[in-house]
């Protein structure tokens, strides 16, 4: 799926909003980068729903938009992990009160080449590929050369560690351990695809719904043993795919006023429908065309 560049409406909004004489009403939403894309198409209708509502919609990572949070500089933060107890502690000291919301579920995809012939792997095989002293660094180890691949060596991408990614990789595949030097740390969900997609070697994790044409999602096993899992939708809401995961939207406290009649909106059904049609599982079953 080709996912669209990120881009912030608040300049947009309240030019329409000053041409039209409307007063404004500013919803700040700021954090995960696999979060972003959807977190913008929701903003974006929204805005047909309530056109004196702005909406300005940042990435920067999961880390970025819960500090934004406990610094009080934004209403909502979107996260791909869970809030961290440390950062638990400095909210209570801000006086800043995080009430979470799950809008939705990823199956975080393991992507490959779409040259590579590899099509499934084991939570204990990426531990040894990432994790600090690893010791599978060739795909001739799992059983399989990849076709424009010199010497067979594995090139690791990763996410940046402000990354919510990064954290639930490190600790859902790593359990906590340290990742192994030499990674190539991405900035952006998007960034890992793009350029797994253009290097043959490589292999990296990211929202299955930045899938696309250059690249495929490995099946996954929680243990050699067991039988490999695909992502999708509903593999990520019923669990089965072992390293699936909630999405997060953070406000300070119980949200009210126009930040609470838009969470509303996006649980209800247009608002999961759209988080569908973007290539997550919606929280909640509802009927979308």
């Amino acid at each position: 799926m080709k996912m669209k560049p990120i881009a912030t409406i608040a300049a947009v909004s309240l030019l329409s909003l000053v041409s039209t004489g409307w007063s404004a009403s500013m919803i700040q939403n700021k954090g995960s980068d696999t979060l972003v894309n959807v977190a913008q198409a929701l903003a974006e209708e929204y805005q047909k729903v309530k056109p004196e509502v702005a909406i300005a919609v940042t990435g920067g990572g999961s880390g970025t938009g819960i500090a934004a949070l406990l610094n009080g500089t934004v209403d909502i933060a979107n996260s791909s992990r869970q809030i961290e107890q440390k950062e638990v502690k400095l909210a209570e000291k801000n006086n800043i009160h995080p009430k979470e919301l799950t809008i939705g579920f990823d199956a975080l995809g393991v992507f490959v080449h779409k040259s590579n012939p590899l099509k499934e792997i084991s939570l204990a095989q990426l531990a040894r590929m990432y994790g600090d002293g690893g010791d599978v660094n060739n795909w001739k180890q799992l059983g399989v050369e990849v076709p424009g691949c010199k010497g067979q060596k594995i090139i690791l991408i990763s996410r940046q560690n402000n990354s919510g990614t990064y954290e639930y990789f490190r600790e859902a595949v790593l359990h906590k351990k340290d990742f192994i030097m030499g990674t190539r740390d991405m900035h952006g969900s998007k960034d890992v695809v793009d350029l797994v997609g253009k290097t043959p070697c490589a292999i990296g994790y990211s929202g299955m719904a930045y899938a696309d044409e250059t690249t495929k999602m490995l099946a996954i096993k929680k243990e050699d043993s067991s039988a490999a899992v695909v992502p999708s939708m509903e593999t990520a809401v019923d669990k089965t795919y072992p390293i699936a995961r909630p999405l997060f939207m953070y406000t300070n406290g119980e949200p009210t006023g126009e930040i609470k009649a838009y969470l509303d909106w996006i649980m209800a059904k247009d608002g999961q429908c759209l988080v569908s049609k973007k290539g997550y599982a919606p929280a909640k079953p509802v009927p979308c065309k």
